[in-house]
């Protein structure tokens, strides 16, 4: 990668002089304590504020105030009128907008579409204190407030709506958020470097007028930036030809046609002309991809652009990205550079207190109470799994902090956390176990296309020696004052199985009993569009897992988590995997159906039915998917086998595909036959609730109205046991698009033989098995999202 400013390099703004606030202010009552007459930034997010670095809008008011800037926050603010955007005053350089840690709209919908009534980024778990579509509503406010005022919008909402987009709420294709939100200019990924040089090229007196080529960052255009090259791929994967850079050497060169050659002769002396160094491919030039317009009526096409824009992610060859709304232009620069060790220390290294503001109260945050004794120690994942937003957001590169700066971190959380035990809940990140696992090669780390380094095999050129894992693992329990080192972020397991050393390790110290992996699914049909490895590399890590573990006098188990209903997924996979789950003993109390998040690649196969994974065509590369709310409630009832609610719905399909003999008793059966009081009940299912997505005429032609509910609103009678009109449970969580709230484990092992089952609660803020610890990042819970 080439050399960049490093992030603390730049000279600090005037206002430095004021010094560290202990809570960036949320008031002007703090402002006034600190001496402030106005703010330099002023930060707009949907998450309540804890001073914390596994919050977004902490790490980045924390990096502006290292900058020398003024930093004051509003979250969570009433987006009804302006007047809230307006407490802080003007400030005086931007707005910065996200929706928070995580996605608004899958924040506030479960997969079915149905409303969430908890917000575990929300004091009190309460939801509802967000706006759908937050990014767009606060930058509007922003407008209203102070028209004026540049918005710099970021976060992971922004991030995944960069260009048109499948919005899988409305079931339409959208346009930018940035045309939607009339925002200034859009920051995505990690938005570290990108923010901090905008920050201080705006306080120099530049317009965003003239920062339009800024890495990591979107602008709306009227044209391609001067003196860049296009490359048409507008079309159906016909990219435009780039020439190959011409060999100084001339090796390869055609030979003379001449038998003899003849002495060349004498030339007079001329001057060296020294050519500067030749532009590689990619350097200034962008992508034309097909337009709005075109895409939003054309679902292969739009598979395409989904293609070519996950191409250009590896920030040492991508290009630039232009795609055209109307008689504009949403202009894409390159990726970011990601951050060096360094600068990781660096930003992890900011005086965070760690804890909510005391505006709070004693209101607990339940985002905070379960990451609160955890470390994150990486980011980025090169996995590539096509559900997941990762590779969208914080890109394939891992970006590791040294192992000093994760030390001085734990014992900060040893010294200062209230209440703190001795158990670390998490070392980790998006992946438990690929701290300090890079490309062994930096030429083919630089221009690599591959979505995946370890799918369909592991890359030849990617690393899988585990010690810096290890003796990290090693440090940290020795530590003075530290009992036990929990492992909560999923294990990627066919990386593992490649240092077995690391299972040991794993198994031996830093397991509380379960350990969360994610196959998600047993079949190749669905594995092979999720991009994740086949059962096999299941079968060699659990067996290396148990052996470990009864070496060390242990009784551990692995819990798996699965996704219903992904593309790829036919009924006759389901029932493929619900056999297996049964015949391994599982019971999964809480299990994620397929969310289609935007930019994804499974959601291109969702909304297209084509696969973005090869050459996209109009007569090859189709992909089965389950679509309708019947056929994903029967592979979602398929996972959970034993639960009765599903069994009528699952004997209609075992009949209807010819597999009556799954049906009974015995030991290779799926379901038990119709029995006596099943029958008695039959007739008396209650309709779906209403919700703002449903369609109301057609629920109410089936009787979804108050004579079906004996007068009482229908939304509380979903399910037996729903209380105060709030639908019970719905046994989903956040989204598989941005790995967060798959199922959760809770339960115990069973006795006498039996098989541990997989129980506990999706939503957000539930606690996981393991004391103290926080969801996985490959899906589990409410995890910390990216940034």
């Amino acid at each position: 990668m080439q050399p960049v400013p490093n992030l603390f390099s730049y000279p600090r703004y005037w206002a430095e002089c004021y010094g560290t606030a202990p809570f960036l202010p949320m008031s002007r009552k703090e402002m006034d304590k600190l001496g402030w007459d106005s703010c330099d930034v002023i930060l707009v997010t949907g998450d309540a504020y804890v001073d914390h670095p596994s919050f977004g809008m902490a790490v980045i008011g924390r990096m502006l105030e290292a900058q020398g800037f003024r930093v004051g926050i509003i979250a969570q603010p009433d987006w009804s009128s302006k007047d809230d955007f307006m407490r802080l005053g003007k400030p005086n350089l931007f707005f910065g907008v996200t929706a928070g840690n995580m996605d608004s709209m899958i924040n506030r919908y479960t997969s079915d579409k149905k409303l969430r009534h908890d917000d575990a980024y929300t004091p009190g778990d309460v939801g509802g204190k967000r706006p759908d579509r937050a990014t767009l509503v606060y930058t509007q406010r922003c407008k209203e407030a102070f028209k004026e005022v540049p918005v710099v919008i970021g976060g992971i909402e922004a991030s995944l709506r960069r260009i048109a987009h499948y919005d899988y709420w409305s079931e339409t294709i959208r346009r930018s958020i940035l045309l939607d939100a009339k925002a200034d200019i859009l920051i995505y990924g990690n938005a570290e470097r990108p923010l901090v040089e905008v920050a201080h090229r705006i306080a120099a007196g530049e317009t965003i007028e003239t920062m339009q080529d800024i890495r990591g960052t979107a602008v709306i255009r009227k044209e391609p930036l001067p003196g860049w090259k296009g490359v048409d791929s507008s079309k159906l994967d016909q990219i435009g030809r780039i020439d190959p850079i011409m060999n100084p050497y001339m090796e390869g060169a055609p030979c003379s046609d001449d038998a003899t050659e003849t002495a060349p002769a004498a030339q007079e002396a001329q001057p060296v002309l020294v050519q500067p160094a030749k532009p590689k491919p990619w350097e200034k030039t962008y992508v034309k991809l097909p337009a709005f317009e075109r895409v939003k009526e054309d679902k292969v096409l739009y598979a395409h652009a989904s293609r070519i824009l996950h191409h250009e992610t590896n920030p040492g060859c991508a290009r630039a990205l232009s795609q055209a709304h109307g008689d504009r232009i949403v202009w894409v620069n390159p990726p970011a550079f990601p951050l060096e060790t360094e600068e990781m220390d660096g930003v992890f290294g900011l005086p965070y207190q760690r804890v909510p503001h005391p505006a709070y109260g004693n209101e607990k945050i339940p985002a905070f109470e379960m990451i609160k004794t955890s470390v994150n120690i990486m980011r980025g994942c090169f996995g590539g799994c096509s559900f997941c937003s990762i590779t969208e957001h914080e890109g394939r590169i891992i970006q590791s902090r040294s192992e000093e700066s994760i030390l001085k971190e734990i014992e900060d959380i040893r010294d200062k956390v209230p209440g703190f035990t001795g158990v670390i809940s998490d070392l980790g990140g998006p992946t438990a176990n690929m701290y300090k696992l890079r490309c062994k090669s930096p030429k083919a780390e630089q221009t690599c296309r591959r979505a995946s380094c370890v799918w369909p095999t592991i890359c030849p050129h990617m690393d899988t020696d585990h010690s810096p894992t290890i003796n990290l693992y090693r440090k940290a329990r020795d530590l003075k004052g530290i009992k036990k080192i929990l492992i909560a972020s999923g294990v990627r397991y066919d990386i593992a199985v490649e240092d077995p050393r690391y299972i040991k390790e794993l198994a031996k110290y830093h397991v509380g009993g379960y350990l969360k992996i994610a196959p998600e699914h047993t079949e190749e049909g669905p594995l092979s569009k999720m991009m994740k490895p086949g059962m096999g590399s299941y079968y060699q890590f659990k067996e290396l897992f148990d052996k470990y573990s009864k070496e060390a006098g242990k009784q551990q188990y692995l819990i798996p988590y699965f996704i219903s209903a992904h593309p790829g997924t036919t009924d006759e996979d389901m029932i493929n995997l619900a056999l297996w789950v049964k015949e391994n003993r599982f019971k999964l109390d809480q299990v994620q159906n397929f969310y289609p998040s935007p930019l994804a690649n499974a959601t291109t196969m969702y909304y297209t039915e084509k696969n973005p994974l090869n050459k996209v065509s109009r007569t090859g590369g189709d992909v089965f998917v389950a679509k309708g709310e019947r056929r994903r409630r029967l592979h979602k009832a398929l996972l959970r086998y034993h639960d009765p609610a599903g069994w009528p719905m699952i004997r209609e399909a075992l009949l209807a595909m010819g597999k009556g003999h799954l049906i009974g008793n015995g030991p290779g059966c799926l379901v038990p036959p119709e029995g006596r009081n099943e029958r008695a009940a039959s007739g008396k299912g209650l309709k779906p609730a209403l919700t703002r997505h449903s369609n109301i005429n057609h629920q109410r032609g089936n009787g979804a109205g108050s004579k079906a509910t004996g007068g009482k609103p229908v939304g509380s009678q979903l399910h037996k046991g729903a209380a105060n009109g709030k639908p019970a449970a719905q046994g989903e969580g956040k989204s598989a698009g941005q790995n967060a709230g798959k199922s959760k484990p809770a339960g115990k092992p069973a006795h006498k033989g039996k098989a541990p089952t997989r129980a506990g609660s999706a939503k957000p803020g539930a606690k996981p098995v393991t004391q103290g610890s926080k969801p996985a990042a490959k899906g589990n819970g409410a995890k910390r999202p990216a940034r």
